[in-house]
């Protein structure tokens, strides 16, 4: 179960961390997942640019959700150190090396995916929210919530931050 709820976190991250950047929602000025971000990385990461990309946009997303929440609350880009740690494992292992292939493409198929992660009654909301607590974190429901959150900002382009309370 806890490798199955990480997998859905990382998947998380990199659809919402795709979608976030500003060929699709702009809601950082990050560019990692373009295809041209490979020719800048790679000379520099050669053996890690898929990491490079991963973390790049994961600061951009922490950033940006840091600075509308407050301190202490978890969030899709700040959670547990455990959690933070367990992640960045997966991101190293075979595991993250099969998602990272599979990043979208496309908007509306990265869209798609968060489709399939998210609860089918989504509430659609702006700014903050509370979404559970972080002891809920490996729960599929608080999972769902999340995903939802993030479809619905998507789709409505307004910006929503889901957070957890400790």
């Amino acid at each position: 179960m806890k490798e199955s709820y990480l997998s859905t976190l990382l998947q998380m991250r990199m659809l919402v961390g795709f979608l976030g950047e500003r060929a699709q929602c702009a809601w950082w000025p990050t560019a990692f997942y373009e295809a041209s971000s490979r020719l800048f990385l790679e000379p520099v990461f050669s053996k890690t640019s898929r990491l490079a990309q991963y973390h790049g946009v994961l600061e951009a997303a922490r950033r940006l959700h840091d600075e509308h929440l407050s301190v202490g609350s978890y969030h899709l880009f700040r959670l547990p150190e455990e959690v933070e740690q367990d992640l960045h494992a997966i991101v190293q292992s075979s595991v993250g090396e099969e998602l990272a292939s599979q990043a979208p493409q496309s908007k509306e198929a990265a869209l798609d995916a968060m489709k399939r992660l998210a609860a089918t009654s989504g509430t659609s909301s702006v700014g903050p929210t509370a979404v559970g607590s972080i002891k809920e974190l490996d729960s599929t429901n608080t999972l769902k919530a999340i995903a939802a959150a993030y479809l619905s900002a998507f789709t409505q382009n307004a910006k929503t931050y889901p957070y957890l309370v400790g």
